[in-house]
């Protein structure tokens, strides 16, 4: 479980295809704290940390992970937002996150406001994900507010720090991104599409 409070940006050192699976070595600043089978966010996708050399770890990301998320489009050199799993002994500063990506979308728009960058997401209409005006979302494992939420589009507004210290600051148009909707959002949804099948 996760905030979705990015910790740190990590560099893919290498990537490495396994059969269907992609081994990435990435270093991190507090890779020499990490363990063997602990639990990382990267752009908001769980895996798991599964060897660990000086300054830098190994996850593998499967094919399902591969086929959901934006990781399979990462290459040698690439930064992405990383949080390590949550301590249940203080405040939790974004929202719960699980680290499953429900679906990606593309960058429609990056508005710089002088102060504040505002950033439009689209994904596909066929899903039962829904935002909703001032709610949570996770976009590539930051947490966020959602701002204009539309039926299968949305905004957020980055402030400065966030800006500055994940990968928002590479994004360009059309590019894609992890999205996980709120989870109690996802049982709404679920609970109303079932209603509607009856």
């Amino acid at each position: 479980m996760f905030t979705g409070i990015i910790e740190s940006l990590g560099q893919v050192l290498s990537i490495n295809k396994n059969l269907q699976n992609v081994d990435f070595w990435i270093s991190a600043p507090f890779s020499n704290e990490l363990k063997v089978d602990q639990s990382l966010a990267h752009n908001g996708v769980c895996l798991t940390v599964v060897e660990i050399d000086g300054g830098s770890y190994k996850v593998t990301a499967i094919d399902e992970t591969l086929q959901k998320s934006n990781l399979g489009n990462l290459q040698i050199n690439d930064f992405v937002n990383l949080e390590r799993c949550m301590v249940f002994n203080g405040r939790i500063d974004g929202h719960l996150v699980q680290g499953h990506v429900d679906t990606t979308a593309k960058v429609t728009h990056i508005n710089d406001e002088q102060g504040s960058w505002r950033i439009g997401f689209e994904y596909a209409s066929n899903t039962n994900h829904i935002t909703v005006e001032k709610g949570s979302i996770c976009v590539n494992g930051v947490s966020l507010t959602v701002v204009n939420s539309s039926i299968n589009s949305f905004e957020v507004a980055i402030i400065p720090y966030t800006w500055e210290n994940t990968t928002f600051r590479f994004l360009k148009v059309n590019e894609k991104v992890n999205l996980e909707f709120d989870i109690l959002g996802k049982y709404v949804a679920r609970i109303t599409s079932l209603q509607n099948v009856k």
